[in-house]
């Protein structure tokens, strides 16, 4: 982390922006996402920003007194109020909307672990999820961001791109994030999945996240010319999972993906 920061210019992060305090601000809520412990003093913001650390206060103040960020002693962290804009954010999104109404009502979706997320270039972020599966606990929640090649959802997103758009985004040799044995480790691993995905319009990950833990996952059609990349998923433990509940499952994620693409069916 070190590194990025040494590289920024004696002007600072935000110097070429028309609202340069507005691009401040957001980096300072971006490292703070990003910090593994969800804690960065003054000093680690200061050097994350490429400002002096007086600047650095005064943007802090300001963001505190907007409940965007807190302190906590020494340091600070990412604020109530971004719980409040995003649960606002959410309740605008139809799609999020009619997520939970068709999943409380789907004979088999009902008892399962199910969520919604957004393709974000290599990861997706995961917008809602309705649990009706409780001996299913998933680490992922809302807002989260998770690669795509270590879940269902994600790779049946990326299947939808065309072949030259995939490359751009994962070269063969690519070294992929690894959570179990069995998750894919390059790039071309990745690939060689996704004609499989096309073919049979859903993706499949078997313990590539989660160890006892199996999930499957359609993409929603694109609603309009500028509509967001969504995908549909389904949670199962492997122990209980059959084939024919497999299928049951992507039936139903199928319809629900065509409600969302298509509300008026």
């Amino acid at each position: 982390m070190a590194d990025s920061r040494t590289s920024r210019s004696s002007e600072g992060l935000g110097s070429t922006s028309p609202a340069p305090a507005v691009t401040r601000a957001a980096a300072v809520m971006d490292a703070l996402s990003a910090s593994a412990t969800g804690r960065l003093t003054l000093s680690d913001l200061a050097r994350e920003l490429g400002i002096p650390k007086s600047s650095t206060s005064n943007l802090l103040l300001a963001l505190e007194e907007a409940r965007l960020i807190s302190r906590q002693g020494a340091e600070f962290t990412l604020g109530r109020k971004l719980v409040e804009l995003g649960a606002a954010y959410l309740s605008r999104l139809d799609e999020v909307q009619e997520f939970y109404r068709f999943c409380e009502q789907a004979p088999t979706l009902s008892g399962e672990t199910v969520r919604i997320a957004m393709l974000d270039g290599t990861n997706v972020i995961y917008l809602a999820r309705y649990e009706g599966h409780p001996a299913v606990r998933l680490t992922s929640n809302i807002g989260d961001k998770m690669p795509v090649s270590l879940c269902a959802v994600g790779k049946a997103l990326i299947a939808r791109l065309h072949d030259h758009d995939v490359d751009a985004m994962f070269s063969d040799d690519a070294q992929l994030p690894v959570l179990t044995p069995k998750s894919l480790r390059t790039g071309a691993e990745l690939k060689a999945q996704l004609s499989t995905i096309r073919e049979q319009g859903y993706a499949f990950e078997d313990e590539e996240s989660t160890t006892g833990v199996v999930c499957l996952a359609v993409a929603v059609p694109t609603r309009g010319a500028h509509g967001p990349s969504l995908g549909l998923s389904v949670t199962a433990p492997k122990a209980t999972y059959s084939a024919e509940q497999g299928s049951q499952m992507v039936r139903e994620l199928n319809e629900l993906a065509r409600s969302l693409g298509n509300p008026m069916g």
